[in-house]
């Protein structure tokens, strides 16, 4: 182990991290541009065949950036698109980032380093950072943005040169080590884990800004919200979202147990999916008009009334009925299509009742900041289900591939165990544990400081 991580993990102050040497290399989890054609022909798209564990180089930190060591990070579907080189092999972006010169050309490498989650701590600051400084507990924001192009000043996710880090930049959360921008660092919530913390930037942040910001849904109190795929990581937040805000959650599962996991986190009405025969694959013309209508039968049974605003991030598989089923003058908003691009829809449910897509993509460091507040306050919980230590990723990603998770699922990196990191305790016991462990999985083991 090297003098840099042994501080890390035994607490050291700001002054010795700083004279610890940065080591030359770390243990990350990256893919290879020598694997980008596996999976050519192939049906099942195993990430446990692409993703790897082994050492990569030390970047070079730009003046603007900080160097954290990783305690914890968490998968995405992002990293099951960067590990699967679907729809597009991520090096491409890597190559075009790497064009724009100075620093950014130390992203076309041929490995990535994957993951756009992170929590740990500050090791290096460069000498254009001003807010954070070494020892520093943080939590990673993935919306790497200009901070020079006047559009960011307004909103950083409309700025053309955003990007997804650890998927469209290089040097990501799952990792020994991570290089961001100061402007992508959050403070971790002291009351939280490692790996709770971990679990909440990218999905707790993308469920705010569609729900919550005057960018998304904007929804008020008494909203009837659908939520698609409910009980996953995005899912999961809107559920909170929208019952914190004083609205009614109308969650969609697949399956008797994850209705169950969903009733915990407080969701007034639960629709198995499967039970109104609506599977993975999209009907085609009047097929999608009878599903929609079935669901929405079964949403009026419930409440009398049809969703004001329907959350989806499935896509393909689920679009076309979301246009159907939400009210006159109702809006569907979308930040992705973990079932496919090619969306089809009626658009006569559409333009006839007076009804907005709304499209919405990650979160400014605003939103990720308020998402956080409300970690702070207790009114939202981490959703983290399980945690793998970071040389069983593929595992770990493997369960997100499938659909086979709850929650968030979570990674060790740096840190030994799960359970560490909380440093204010009071807090802690004041939320409880039950309410900040709704999806925990019951081999999740309790954590290190209540034992």
């Amino acid at each position: 182990m090297d003098s840099l991580t042994e501080a890390v993990l035994r607490g050291a102050s700001p002054e010795e991290l700083e004279r610890a040497p940065v080591p030359k290399d770390f243990v990350a989890a990256h893919i290879r541009q020598e694997d980008v054609g596996i999976f050519d022909g192939v049906a099942d798209k195993d990430v446990r065949r692409s993703l790897r564990v082994d050492r990569v180089p030390m970047p070079e930190l730009a003046p603007d950036e900080v160097l954290v060591a990783v305690m914890a990070s968490s998968i995405n579907y992002n990293t099951v698109w960067s590990a699967t080189f679907s729809p597009v092999s991520t090096f491409n972006a890597l190559k075009r980032y790497a064009r724009t010169g100075g620093y950014h050309a130390r992203h076309d490498q041929p490995f990535q380093v994957v993951g756009s989650d992170a929590a740990g701590v500050i090791v290096r600051a460069g000498a254009g950072v001003r807010r954070w400084k070494v020892g520093d507990h943080v939590a990673v924001n993935a919306a790497v943005v200009d901070e020079q192009d006047p559009v960011t000043h307004s909103d950083g996710m409309l700025g053309a040169d955003q990007k997804a880090w650890g998927y469209e930049t290089n040097f990501g959360g799952l990792a020994h080590y991570t290089v961001v921008r100061a402007s992508q660092l959050l403070p971790k919530p002291a009351h939280l884990t490692w790996e709770e913390a971990a679990c909440v930037p990218l999905c707790g942040g993308t469920a705010y800004r569609m729900l919550v910001s005057d960018r998304g849904a904007r929804i008020k109190q008494g909203d009837i919200v659908l939520i698609w795929g409910a009980t996953g990581g995005l899912g999961a937040f809107a559920v909170q979202l929208v019952k914190n805000g004083g609205g009614i959650p109308v969650g969609v599962v697949n399956s008797e147990a994850k209705e169950k996991q969903l009733r915990k986190l407080g969701c007034d009405v639960v629709i198995n999916r499967e039970e109104i025969g609506i599977g993975g694959e999209p009907a085609a013309g009047a097929g999608t008009v009878e599903l929609a209508k079935r669901l929405g039968r079964a949403i009026r049974a419930e409440l009398g009334e049809d969703p004001h605003v329907v959350f989806d991030h499935v896509g393909r598989a689920t679009f076309g009925i979301s246009v159907i089923v939400a009210r006159r003058g109702g809006t569907v908003v979308t930040c992705g299509s973990s079932t496919g691009y090619d969306h089809s829809f009626d658009n006569r449910y559409f333009w006839m009742n007076l009804k907005r897509i709304v499209g919405s993509h990650g979160m400014n460091l605003h939103e990720a900041a308020e998402m956080m507040r409300l970690l702070k306050l207790g009114s939202i919980a981490p959703v983290l289900s399980e945690v793998y230590p970071l040389a069983e990723v593929g595992e770990a990603a493997r369960l997100v591939q499938t659909n086979s998770h709850t929650g968030k699922v979570g990674v060790l990196a740096l840190a030994p165990e799960a359970g560490l990191g909380v440093t204010d305790p009071q807090l802690r016991a004041r939320i409880g544990e039950e309410r900040l462990g709704p999806l925990r999985s019951p081999l999740f083991p309790q954590p290190a400081h209540a034992r």
